[in-house]
């Protein structure tokens, strides 16, 4: 027997890098959302033992360190299972960090491995395995608009934000995730070290002119990494109280625009943001034009997602879509339109076939 499914992407809606944590991630806050954006994976499982990966793009390991691979062994073994899995992945995302592609693919592959074999791990196993492979998995296990915590693999589903326009440029910018993470550390310390006062030489504002000014004080020491992720979650829930807010003033949450517009502009006035984005684009000027781009073209919203180096806009309508499009390919910059996906239509359309 074998199943085919989609394997979603998602963008970061927000990034809030907190202090470094004893097993060595940072602690994390996020808000994820899934995209329509897919590869396609299809597993069979045969009689043997033993993981084979099949995939015509090079650039995907057929090894242990694929995460399909990783997922799979672990999975095999919880659910007391034998078999030979082939695992055949075809490639549609782009390569470029930011959209989970290697992280979805892994989840898939566990969700058509329990098709397959008509056997199905306990959600808080499933996550279990999930968050041991990789620290952005477990999002793909819930879909739609979700809470990432932690080091981003203790996740909570939110109220969905509705189906959306989203643009996604692809760059050909390669971005390192444990170098930015290196950037932060250096930026934050720097910022905490100098004890130069403002406009004289070295000191912080001088040396890091992107650092972030809302996260600090009077003698430029920004914010302790608690504080900074008290400051987000604010917003998370300015955010998620907005509707409760209108409905208090008697206001439809539907009034004068559509609703995912007004959740739009709700997320936009919170004012949040990816913190990958100071670092990362001091070291890739680019990646900053690029979002002005999508700005200037009327996204609701633009962002880096993840490290990068994938950015995105949000959009009214499809035609606004379309635009930005336009003017980035006359700029050399490959890029696509698809649309944000609630928890509802990602997993109704999660399957593809099974046989």
């Amino acid at each position: 027997m074998a199943v085919t499914v989609r394997s979603f992407s998602k963008i970061n809606l927000g990034l809030c890098i907190g202090g470094l944590r004893p097993d060595g991630f940072h602690d994390l806050r996020t808000i994820y959302q899934t995209l329509a954006l897919h590869d396609i994976i299809r597993l069979q499982i045969g009689r043997g033992a033993g993981i084979e990966i099949r995939c015509e793009d090079a650039r995907v390991p057929k090894d242990v360190s694929n995460t399909c691979y990783r997922i799979v062994e672990r999975a095999m073994e919880a659910l007391g299972t034998r078999g030979r899995v082939a695992i055949t992945i075809e490639k549609r995302l782009p390569v470029q960090g930011g959209l989970g592609a290697g992280s979805a693919n892994a989840v898939a592959t566990l969700i058509a491995l329990e098709l397959v074999l008509e056997k199905k791990l306990p959600g808080s196993e499933r996550l279990r395995i999930a968050a041991e492979v990789g620290s952005d998995l477990p999002l793909f296990l819930v879909g739609g608009t979700v809470l990432g915590m932690g080091r981003g693999e203790e996740v909570y589903p939110l109220p969905d934000l509705p189906a959306t326009v989203c643009v996604v440029a692809t760059p050909e910018v390669g971005v390192s995730t444990p170098k930015a993470f290196a950037d932060w550390d250096e930026m934050m310390s720097e910022a905490v070290d100098t004890t130069a006062q403002p406009g004289s030489p070295g000191a912080a504002e001088v040396r890091r002119p992107h650092l972030d000014r809302a996260d600090m004080t009077s003698k430029l020491t920004p914010l302790a990494p608690s504080d900074r992720i008290n400051k987000f979650s604010r917003r998370l829930a300015a955010w998620l109280s907005s509707d409760s807010q209108r409905a208090l003033s008697g206001v439809p949450a539907n009034s004068g625009r559509g609703r995912a517009e007004t959740s739009l502009l709700d997320l936009v006035r919170t004012g949040i943001e990816n913190d990958f984005e100071q670092v990362v684009f001091s070291e890739n000027p680019e990646l900053r034009e690029i979002k002005g781009v999508l700005e200037r073209a009327g996204a609701s919203y633009a962002a880096l997602s993840g490290s990068g180096s994938v950015i995105y806009g949000l959009f009214a309508s499809r035609e606004a879509g379309l635009n930005a499009i336009a003017r980035l390919r006359h700029d050399g910059i490959p890029a696509v339109v698809t649309s944000t996906l609630t928890r509802q239509q990602y997993w109704k359309k999660f399957l593809v076939s099974g046989f």
